[in-house]
């Protein structure tokens, strides 16, 4: 059909193809051809502008070694931060992140290629670069800056402990006080038996309820000596009656001794005095332990504060990311040519991580950009004849089958009126005979 012919024949010489070129000068070959490549360049264009070659294969090195040092940066980061990691595992990961930084820089650098960019996309393109360079030069700086920053996160941590320490000891008297009452001391305190006070406590707890207890055994004991007084003088012998011959006590007796006999079981006494004197005997035990207690009790307290504060200390980071970020920063806020320093290798390591695209700014469009913007032109051109080319193809193509539908319309109309005039004509001859045949009957039918 007609829209499948092109523009240009399919034999003929390429866009790409620079034979007749009036500078025949060979495509640029080995490690620096390799190093244009990493940025996108086309060796076949920048053959015309050969004087450009070393600008671009300074221009690949620089994305080469921004992805080397982002690789670099990376195990020097998982070295410090993830030291459990093995090694294969930390230079796999660097290599993983070597690439991912190759692959964003060759794409920010090839994408200003040719075209003229403008100040805010390279704008964008530079920030990026900046995202990325942060990211890469905070291991670094932590590498450089790692001895001040493991000593201030060692004096930090030592602060810490030594504050925890305090907050003990001032929270856990040796006498064994209560701070329940004190809001500093809520995460402060130590539990641990036989203090001074928790003695003092129960001993008075103890005494307190054998105070009670015994006010309550002497209440019963009178009760009980009232009825046993009664029992006694209703049931002497002045007392007693004759019964069956016999002298015998009376009812009122009986009715005495069944009465003081019921209370003794009712009071409970007997459980009650031993309840008493096992709480004079527990008395006499608190006693000898509060009195031992001074003794024993701040060793116990005092291993008990040892044992917090060597938990405290090792749960104290001292790797992490974050510790060393706060330690940086302690250390560049401490003295004013530290922060200059960090502030400087900071810009340093930026600029050099965002070179890539600083470069295009600064080098600005060459030649080898003009010509590829050319060919980017001339392609767009190209691309438009030929779509105009298929358009106008397609159109004829369109008209030529209208023609033949029309054409074919056309016969197929004749054929059908010829059809229709030749079954008229055969109509009329069949009716004719038809007529003539009746006429033939009917003058038969006369002369007959």
């Amino acid at each position: 059909m007609a829209t499948d012919t092109p523009l240009r024949p399919y034999d003929s010489a390429p866009l790409d193809d620079d034979r007749g070129s009036v500078r025949p000068i060979p495509p640029g070959t080995g490690a620096a051809a390799r190093l244009r490549r990493l940025i996108g360049i086309r060796e076949e264009l920048l053959a015309w502008v050969p004087e450009e070659r070393t600008r671009y294969t300074w221009y690949g090195a620089i994305v080469l070694n921004t992805a080397l040092v982002g690789a670099l940066s990376m195990s020097l980061a998982l070295g410090s931060f993830r030291s459990d990691l093995p090694l294969v595992v930390v230079l796999l990961v660097a290599a993983v992140w070597f690439w991912v930084v190759l692959v964003m820089d060759s794409w920010l650098v090839s994408s200003t290629h040719g075209t003229k960019v403008k100040k805010w996309s390279l704008g964008l393109r530079l920030l990026l670069s900046v995202l990325l360079g942060l990211f890469i030069a905070e291991p670094i700086l932590f590498q450089i800056f790692d001895k001040e920053i493991r000593q201030e996160i060692a004096v930090g941590n030592e602060q810490k402990v030594a504050d925890y320490r305090g907050m003990l000891v001032a929270c856990n008297p040796t006498d064994g006080a209560s701070t329940a009452d004190r809001p500093e001391c809520r995460r402060y305190q130590l539990k641990i038996a036989g203090s001074p006070a928790e003695l003092s406590q129960q001993t008075e707890s103890n005494a307190s309820r054998a105070k009670a207890l015994e006010t309550q055994v002497e209440s019963i004991n009178r009760t009980l000596k009232g009825k046993m007084a009664a029992e006694q003088e209703l049931c002497g012998r002045d007392n007693w009656i004759w019964r069956g011959g016999v002298r015998d006590v009376t009812i009122t007796c009986e009715r005495a001794r069944e009465d003081s006999s019921s209370y003794r079981e009712t009071s409970k006494i007997d459980t009650y005095e031993k309840q008493l004197a096992a709480l004079r005997a527990e008395g006499q035990t608190l006693a000898e332990k509060k009195n031992k207690a001074a003794e024993t009790y701040q060793p116990l307290l005092q291993r008990a504060i040892d044992t917090r504060t060597k938990e405290r200390e090792a749960a104290l980071d001292t790797d992490g990311i974050l510790t060393r970020a706060h330690g940086l920063k302690t250390v560049a806020g401490s003295d004013g040519f530290a922060f200059f320093l960090t502030i400087v290798l900071h810009l340093l390591l930026l600029g050099f991580d965002a070179l890539p695209v600083l470069a295009k700014f600064m080098s600005g469009s060459t030649m080898y950009d003009r010509i590829l913007g050319s060919r980017f032109e001339a392609s767009r051109r190209l691309h438009a004849e030929e779509l105009q080319v298929r358009h106008e193809c397609a159109r004829m193509e369109h008209d030529v089958q209208r023609h033949r539908v029309e054409l074919d319309a056309n016969d197929r109309m004749q054929t059908l009126d010829h059809q229709y005039r030749t079954a008229q004509a055969e109509r009329a001859v069949k009716e004719r005979a038809e007529l003539d045949a009746r006429m033939d009957r009917i003058l038969r039918t006369r002369h007959a």
